[in-house]
């Protein structure tokens, strides 16, 4: 099989890891750097229970990921970042979702009170079990059930966020404070918003400012626009549930979405990577050894 091709799997969701993670350093031992990086939406496993009840077929279903993320920044542990990627595919459960953020239209039984979500993100079909790819195309065949949907909740969301959350606290123990990047890509379309006259390359979300200090995005800024990037803030994202919940900064805790045009690096219409990739990769591998390298100390605790 092609290493950018879908993988549509027969294996039990409870036999098979959800995510991997990658530590900076030795299970046990102090992360070099206070970064850790995470990678939500490049899973490209497409477990046998979704595809069953699909309407679509797995390489359809791509055109939800984040493709190739993980790989673009698959240097961090080597420069001191410690790295968390999911393996499912994002349509199967979206990680940067809370988990309970279902649409009750999908279900079949009804769904307890805690689940019936009513956000933007759901009314989009966009919730924890995304109801559409893109260009609306309905993903399910059938309606799902709510002890599927807990499945893949207690299967994949529970255990990637909790184990996200110990790489969190292992910088924070080992620094004082904690950078969390959530890694993501974005059509080239959306890059376009915003009235821009031309796209532009990367979006910063840090929540209006809320998930993180000042210093970090503009930092990051710096250094993209020094290679020629075309850098956007909070527009057209702000930053998803993951920034939103991690990023806290009168604790510590500084938390970042940055998102890649992928135009930058794919073809969108093959879902195949370009020449561009290489190049991309290089240089967010720089970006990397920038951030691991440089002075946090006016985020460290007085």
């Amino acid at each position: 099989m092609n290493a950018w091709e879908p993988i549509a799997v027969e294996e039990p969701v409870a036999r098979m890891e959800a995510f991997e993670v990658r530590r900076a350093a030795p299970h046990g031992a102090a992360p070099s750097t206070p970064i850790v990086f995470a990678s939500p939406h490049s899973g490209r496993l497409y477990p046998a229970d979704m595809m069953a009840a699909a309407a679509l077929d797995a390489q359809s279903i791509r055109r939800s990921e984040d493709a190739y993320v993980d790989d673009l920044i698959a240097a961090g542990p080597e420069l001191g970042v410690s790295l968390i990627a999911a393996r499912f595919a994002r349509a199967y459960i979206d990680l940067n979702r809370e988990a309970f953020e279902l649409d009750p239209g999908m279900f079949a039984d009804e769904l307890p009170e805690f689940a019936r979500a009513r956000t933007a993100r759901v009314a989009a079909g966009l919730g924890a079990i995304a109801r559409v790819v893109s260009e609306g195309q309905e993903i399910y065949a059938r309606k799902l059930t709510f002890a599927e949907a807990s499945t893949r909740i207690e299967g994949a969301h529970r255990p990637y966020h909790a184990a996200l959350a110990r790489l969190i606290a292992e910088a924070h123990a080992a620094h004082g404070f904690a950078i969390l990047i959530d890694w993501h890509s974005m059509p080239a379309a959306a890059a376009r918003t915003g009235g821009r006259e031309r796209p532009c390359d990367v979006v910063l979300g840090d929540r209006f400012g809320a998930a993180c200090a000042g210093v970090l995005p503009t930092r990051v800024e710096r250094e993209l626009e020094s290679m020629g990037y075309r850098v956007a803030r909070n527009t057209p994202y702000a930053g998803g549930y993951t920034t939103e919940h991690y990023g806290r900064p009168a604790r510590r805790v500084h938390a970042l979405q940055i998102e890649i045009n992928r135009a930058l690096y794919l073809d969108e219409a093959s879902l195949a990577p370009t020449v561009g990739f290489a190049d991309l990769k290089l240089r967010l591998e720089a970006l990397t050894r920038t951030l691991a390298d440089a002075d946090w100390s006016g985020l460290k605790p007085s």
